[in-house]
């Protein structure tokens, strides 16, 4: 059944609660799914509440402006989603495939509530996988001298499928300030570390002649400052001296398969709520 999707942030204080589910009561709406937590440090209070449109009275078109009295209220930064509405997602890629293999398997399987219009890659190998999955493929290779001119097309075909939300799954370049602010927090990223360590070329390398005993992964959105954007999801394996560089590839990978689709798909569902440079993940 379809349902509305409210996310809140806003100074904690009492009667928060009482005042969004009594406004949902009143219209009619049936809660189906809640929760919240207050920042104690920041006095910052965040929920995420969804009910069924099924039986509400007040038509989606006029909800923000009927909701509108009540968060300037609570001085609230708000967003509304509707589940029937269905985020248009573009996959970004390189040479290396698995977490792209990982994601259209998901996709193909019902695990994502997004919809995959394009895949874009500036190396030509992903492109049997985007046709065997009957998404549209688009090739932009990308040096120094030609960057600006791949971010462009790149940008175009992006507004020309009406794109919402970019994942770099696995793509080895780094975007200019120009492409991240047309999609402000709305690119994820998935990068084979706890950043930021072991940054940079060759990092299970790194990892292997540091002899460390946990790699990671960690899945964030992507702003100006490279690596440093609000962390979204991060996961860890544990390593031994018996684990040959490869070991720790296969088993990097492996991390960073689930925990992309772990942020992509809390994402998709609404999940997420930034504030500063952090989150809040409602799971």
């Amino acid at each position: 059944m379809d349902q509305v999707i409210l996310l809140i942030s806003c100074p904690d204080q009492k009667g928060i609660t009482a005042a969004v589910t009594d406004f949902v009561f009143r219209l009619g709406g049936n809660i189906v799914d809640a929760d919240q937590h207050t920042d104690k440090q920041d006095n910052v209070f965040f929920m995420r509440i969804a009910w069924e449109l099924e039986g509400f009275s007040v038509p989606r078109e006029q909800l923000g402006e009927k909701f509108r009295p009540l968060a300037e209220k609570f001085s609230m930064a708000w967003e509304l989603y509707f589940t029937d509405e269905v985020t248009r997602v573009a996959l970004f890629v390189s040479k290396h495939l698995h977490c792209l293999n990982d994601l259209l398997f998901r996709y193909k399987a019902g695990q994502l509530k997004g919809k995959v219009e394009l895949i874009v890659s500036n190396h030509l190998d992903a492109e049997p996988l985007a046709r065997q999955a009957g998404i549209e493929f688009l090739h932009t290779p990308v040096t120094p001298a030609t960057k600006h001119e791949a971010e462009t097309r790149q940008l175009q075909a992006l507004k020309a499928k009406g794109i919402e939300l970019v994942v770099l799954a696995r793509y080895h370049q780094i975007l200019t300030g120009q492409f991240i602010r047309a999609f402000n927090k709305r690119v994820i990223n998935i990068h084979h570390s706890f950043l930021p360590a072991f940054v940079g070329g060759s990092p299970y390398a790194q990892a292997f002649q540091k002899g460390v005993k946990i790699i990671g992964a960690t899945s964030h959105y992507v702003i100006e400052d490279l690596d440093q954007g609000p962390i979204i999801e991060q996961d860890t394996a544990r390593v031994n001296h018996k684990h040959s560089i490869e070991d720790l590839v296969h088993k990097g990978q492996d991390l960073e398969r689930v925990v992309l689709y772990r942020a992509l798909r809390w994402h998709l569902e609404h999940k997420v709520l930034c504030y500063g440079n952090k989150t809040v993940v409602f799971e």
